[in-house]
């Protein structure tokens, strides 16, 4: 008997797809900066839970070699040519 059910977003992988899925779909601010906020409400609506966000985010920013700025709640992509090796595909 299962007592529980799968999350969407339990692999940190997925979360991180699911974001940058998110974050291609809103309009951008000031050099093709993405507000936090605006990927957030919809991840959560997509079944994921804020630890999923969590892990997604951190996955991405390592995967993609995004800079990251929580205090102010901004996410800017960095240039593909600045991207380190390794971190230029998703």
């Amino acid at each position: 008997m299962k007592l529980t059910t799968d999350r969407p977003f339990a692999d940190p992988e997925k979360a991180a797809r699911k974001l940058v899925e998110l974050a291609n779909t809103v309009e951008t601010i000031m050099d093709g900066r993405v507000l936090i906020e605006s990927i957030n409400l919809p991840f959560l609506r997509e079944g994921g839970s804020p630890a999923e966000y969590r892990a997604g985010l951190d996955r991405a920013i390592a995967k993609l070699g995004h800079a990251a700025s929580g205090r102010k709640g901004i996410l800017r992509p960095l240039p593909l040519e600045q991207a380190p090796e390794g971190r230029r595909q998703f």
